[in-house]
């Protein structure tokens, strides 16, 4: 049996398992408030749904000192076979924790793939360990596609209230759609099914030592999945309840983290994405239904201020990026009242098409570059959370959809400018 490089305990463990069908993954940094429910609800699913599998649990653990790990061990897991990791946040030196790498959620998640290769693992599963909506039903969900239906790769589809997950629906989603072809809703849910296959072609990246290790792994799962012609598909999992964040408060790191990845990745596959136009319904499993959503609560006006203090502030770099023209539309929108603020979809589109381009031709930064962008995400986004106040959740649903064909139809400007 081939094994990467384990501490001695683990090693033990993966022998005496020797091989499991099934594997769920769960990635945690002090979660023991939820971490206990996600577990039960794993093993009611594999119970429930796959009794005549073998499987095999492993949390991945990047250093809790609130005792997450405690819990996973106390939560009845008698009957099935768990492997508890525990990685330091600094490592000792390479050999004692080879695995362990650089801190971050794509390190976890390297090691769930090389345990995976170990068991020779048909199909995996990995979740979220702060998730309080999931159900023994998501496992079902997010293995059966692969074990049963051929597929490597399982996106997960949530119903989320409609001012949550502003990053996915404003940049992620359209931008990721339009790229590459597949509208998966939720490129970067957290929650996801994959092949063994799959996880042993992950392994081969080199990306283990970048920011991909640390943060950017959704969507480099996503894309490398897409991109190299793998079967996706995505399961209705009903809620996404989970800590959720206020998308007017501090945001420009997470932004900076999964913009970032998005536009490093369109280096990588640029001759893949280049000639695509357009986009195909990817098919998806589970009844879909409608959920109670829990509220998200935003402060507009203080949105707005940060808007305008990016343009008093950021000004001479946003017309290095856009141009003077789409410069113009922005300080434009400056002069508004908050209530008349309006960001239209084609500026957004063709802005972030420019900024994808800076990364492209690194005129800036990385990480000044993204972070400049802040602002005007945050303006954006006060102008979809105003527009859509009234709105019910299909509406609001519309209005991203708008957004995405405007993506679609500008990918011309993208191609053409890019060298």
């Amino acid at each position: 049996m081939k094994t990467a490089a384990f501490r001695t305990e683990v090693h033990e463990q993966l022998e005496r398992i020797g091989q499991a069908d099934i594997l769920v993954g769960i990635p945690s940094f002090n979660n023991a408030r939820t971490i206990g429910h996600v577990v039960r609800a794993i093993q009611a699913g594999l119970a429930k749904y796959f009794p005549d599998h073998k499987a095999v649990i492993v949390n991945s653990d990047g250093g809790s000192s609130d005792g997450t790990m405690d819990v996973v061990r106390n939560t009845s897991i008698d009957d099935f076979n768990a492997i508890l990791l525990h990685h330091r946040m600094a490592p000792v030196s390479k050999i004692a924790f080879p695995y362990a790498g650089i801190p971050g959620k794509g390190s976890a998640f390297r090691t769930i793939f090389e345990i995976a290769d170990a068991l020779d693992a048909k199909a995996c599963a990995v979740v979220d360990s702060d998730l309080r909506s999931i159900t023994p039903e998501w496992i079902e969900l997010l293995v059966k596609p692969v074990l049963a239906g051929g597929h490597d790769y399982v996106a997960p589809l949530y119903h989320r209230h409609k001012f949550d997950g502003t990053i996915t629906n404003s940049i992620v989603y359209p931008l990721t759609r339009a790229l590459y072809g597949k509208r998966v809703r939720q490129p970067i849910g957290g929650d996801f099914g994959f092949s063994g296959s799959l996880a042993r072609f992950y392994l081969t990246k080199d990306v283990w030592e970048t920011d991909v290790a640390r943060f950017g792994i959704d969507i480099w799962m996503t894309t490398t999945a897409i991109a190299n012609g793998f079967k996706v598909t995505q399961s209705f999992l009903g809620a996404k309840i989970h800590d959720a964040k206020d998308p007017g408060t501090d945001l420009s790191n997470m932004l900076y983290q999964v913009v970032s990845a998005t536009f490093a990745l369109m280096d990588t596959y640029a001759d893949i994405w280049m000639p695509i136009r357009g986009s195909e319904a990817v098919p998806a499993f589970g009844f879909e239904y409608s959920v109670g959503l829990e509220p998200v609560n935003v402060n507009t006006t203080r949105m707005l201020n940060t808007f305008r203090e990016g343009l008093h502030n950021l000004g001479e770099i946003w017309v290095d990026i856009l141009g003077a023209g789409d410069f113009r539309e922005i300080e434009r929108l400056g002069t508004q009242g908050d209530d008349d603020f309006h960001f239209p979809v084609s500026l957004w589109s063709r802005l972030i098409y420019d900024y994808a381009l800076a990364f492209h031709s690194k005129k800036l930064p990385t990480e000044q570059l993204i972070k400049s962008m802040t602002p005007l995400y945050v303006g954006k986004t006060a102008s979809f959370i105003m527009q859509a106040a009234d709105m019910g959740q299909q509406e609001a649903e519309a209005e991203i959809e708008k957004l995405c064909i405007e993506f679609e139809n500008g990918k011309e400007y993208l191609a053409s400018h890019w060298k």
